[in-house]
């Protein structure tokens, strides 16, 4: 794992760590005090409190409620399993390529009935062709310095995709025009890719817009996200896809995709921006 992401993983248990001090300090119990509460030895607490062991969700409920902070319990559970998840992406991604992770979020595709998806760099994989897919794996493994398993976690990806037609799921998609203008491959990769775009509007499944260069905004372009239903959310950034399950991160993220959704064009405007995009890959 690289030093980056295992300081971030251990940057976020010591922020754990803090806010269940900040609940023991604001509720004016000491370490032996909440211990006593919580029916454990006081050194666990202060093992908790300063990051050395990771509480369980147990933990965290029995000490948010010996706080009478039984209200922030959710939250800070789900902070301490981002933490977890997070190791156990890096791991993987290290450690065996670009397949497995594809394959690893085939489970959380089949069972999420509505996704919201905000995009301002590339084409969604949901959406993605081969030979675009192909493209961007290989700059991502290049840069990241992963195994060699485009091939096979493109492969993976397009058999992750048939979500998108199969099953009762829902996709509301929102693309940047850019996305439409970068060129990820050569411009025979980029037509399929847009021509692919075309066809996916058509479909029952999919409500996709685009939000033109002109319009004036609502919320700021910001980086690529997914939410999966109402519960879990993957952020992108260039070391990995973040995931955040926190009711209050998820429910910000909903916020600004509603605000994004609203800046976007559909139907015959959003089309007519792929085909302008389209157009122009014939220009100099």
């Amino acid at each position: 794992m690289p030093p980056h992401s295992s300081s971030s993983v251990q940057q976020a248990r010591e922020t754990l760590a803090a806010r269940l001090r900040d609940l023991r300090l604001d509720a004016g119990i000491t370490g032996r005090e909440l211990a006593a509460r919580c029916g454990w030895h006081e050194s666990k607490s202060s093992r908790i409190e300063n990051a050395r062991t990771p509480p369980s969700d147990a933990d965290i409920g029995t000490w948010c409620l010996a706080c009478g902070a039984a209200d922030q319990a959710a939250d800070l559970i789900a902070a301490n399993r981002q933490s977890s998840d997070a190791y156990v992406q890096w791991r993987r991604l290290q450690r065996t390529g670009l397949r497995r992770l594809q394959e690893s979020g085939a489970t959380l595709y089949e069972r999420t009935g509505r996704f919201r998806v905000y995009c301002s760099d590339v084409v969604p994989g949901f959406l993605q062709t081969p030979g675009y897919a192909t493209a961007l794996l290989s700059s991502i493994a290049s840069l990241r310095g992963t195994p060699d398993d485009v091939s096979d976690a493109v492969a993976a990806r397009m058999r992750r995709n048939r979500v998108v037609r199969e099953g009762d799921h829902r996709f509301s998609i929102v693309l940047e025009e850019s996305v439409l203008r970068y060129r990820i491959g050569d411009a025979e990769t980029m037509a399929a890719q847009l021509g692919h775009l075309l066809s996916a509007m058509a479909l029952p499944s999919v409500a996709l817009g685009v939000i033109p260069f002109t319009a004036e905004r609502a919320v700021w372009p910001m980086p690529t996200f997914t939410v999966f239903d109402d519960d879990r959310v993957h952020a992108d950034s260039l070391d990995a896809a973040h995931t955040l399950t926190q009711p209050s991160q998820v429910g910000l993220y909903l916020r600004a995709f509603d605000r994004i959704s609203q800046t976007a064009v559909h139907g015959g405007a959003a089309r007519g921006l792929v085909t302008s995009a389209l157009a122009a890959l014939d220009g100099p």
